[in-house]
């Protein structure tokens, strides 16, 4: 999978993971001339992530574009991911709202994506991609990174590089050996999921069901597969577990406009996990930058995770290639990256942690959610929101609070 014979010692960049992150800014580096190593510590080249929701939200569409992917996904049979949200004041549906079409991503199951994004790579000219190396530890030099050491089929070897990048998930052994500390945000919900074959749903789009603090989500995917997942308080673990496959059906069949899971096929294991927080940590230190899950961890019940991947490779790119293939100063980049990163999405995870507590909706939740079931300009800037194509603020912006408000207030009134 290499353009190259070997490695060697002189990269201008490493990273550690071939997934969604790392792929992407290793092809968008090489592209502005750095040299890049891209591990992976698995050996086949069709490895993928099986535990995801299986959507890029829309905020990460333009990295689609620039990466080249969009005529692949769509031929591959990526699904536009338009949504519909179920909630106690009835569905929100920003579709049916008048108005210019609305931006969109895709869903597509990682067993398309990941291979199509790590063959990509490895036909971009200036990245080796390395299967079966895993880091194990770095170099360190005077207080900053400057490479790793990696277990690979051939023994240990090191590889040195002026930046090493961490896109290894949320247990990110890079975060980990460099040390980077990790703010840890609990989730009082587990999450179970399956792949079905027909099963259709309304409109042929995604639902999701807001029925707090249980939740659920059924997007229809790539190959006529819809992903179905429930995401249920974890007080109703023990009752669960005791029969996994009977308490999944049982929870999809009690869902609002509950989708026909019977008449399906599953086509897939019931998998998930009963443990999945919220990870926060620094993005960048000198000579080292966090990408991905390994920068930041959010709720997958807001299926932001790849969306937020594919975008994070893309801002360290935009900061630090310069510094790489110029003049510029690596580690005010690493910083300006540091600021990027937080300034754009620790608003959205302050907000995901705190309802990640499983907390009944607050005030100004309720406003919001019970305005959009009512008006379609709310239920379109609430997907403008769900997309993470605009942040808390502007989300609360004072104006569109106030025709919550009115919304809200001329229904009671009704």
């Amino acid at each position: 999978m290499s353009k190259h014979e070997s490695a060697g010692p002189d990269h201008d960049v490493v990273i550690s993971g071939a997934s969604l992150a790392g792929c992407t800014a290793a092809i968008l580096l090489a592209r502005r001339g750095a040299r890049v190593a891209l591990l992976e510590r698995r050996s086949r080249p069709g490895a993928y992530k099986a535990l995801c929701t299986h959507s890029i939200t829309a905020n990460a569409t333009p990295v689609l574009r620039e990466l080249g992917l969009i005529p692949a996904l769509e031929k591959a049979g990526a699904v536009r991911n338009e949504a519909r949200w179920y909630t106690r004041w009835g569905w929100i549906e920003p579709r049916a709202a008048p108005g210019p079409e609305l931006p969109y991503g895709y869903n597509v199951r990682r067993s398309t994506l990941d291979p199509l994004i790590r063959s990509r790579a490895a036909e971009t000219l200036g990245v080796d991609v390395l299967l079966g190396h895993k880091v194990t530890g770095l170099i360190e030099e005077a207080g900053r990174t400057v490479g790793v050491r990696a277990s690979t089929p051939e023994g240990e070897r090191e590889i040195r590089a002026r930046l090493v990048v961490g896109a290894d998930g949320k247990d990110s052994a890079v975060a980990g050996f460099a040390g980077v500390p990790t703010r840890r945000h609990e989730n009082a919900r587990f999450g179970y999921l399956a792949h079905f074959r027909n099963l259709p749903l309304r409109d042929g789009i995604s639902h999701a069901w807001f029925l707090v603090p249980d939740m659920a989500y059924a997007f229809p995917n790539d190959d006529g597969v819809t992903v179905v997942a429930v995401l249920p308080d974890k007080k109703r673990l023990p009752a669960f577990r005791e029969d996994l496959e009977g308490s999944f059906l049982e929870f999809v069949r009690s869902l609002p406009d509950a989708p026909a899971i019977d008449a399906a096929e599953r086509v897939t294991k019931i998998t998930g996990t009963v443990d999945y927080p919220l990870h926060t940590r620094r993005a960048s230190a000198p000579g080292l930058a966090l990408i991905g899950d390994a920068a930041l961890t959010g709720d997958p019940l807001w299926g932001v995770g790849c969306g937020w991947a594919l975008e994070s490779a893309q801002w360290l790119t935009e900061a630090v290639a310069p510094a790489l293939t110029g003049a510029d100063d690596l580690d005010r980049a690493l910083a300006a990256y540091a600021r990027r990163h937080r300034r754009r999405l620790g608003g959205h995870q302050y907000l995901a942690a705190d309802f990640a507590k499983g907390r009944p909706f607050n005030p100004l939740e309720r406003l919001m959610f019970s305005a959009a079931a009512r008006d379609g300009a709310v239920a379109r800037h609430m997907h403008m929101f769900a997309s993470r194509l605009i942040g808390p603020p502007r989300f609360l912006h004072p104006a569109m609070v106030a025709r919550a408000a009115v919304v809200n207030l001329r229904h009671r009134k009704a």
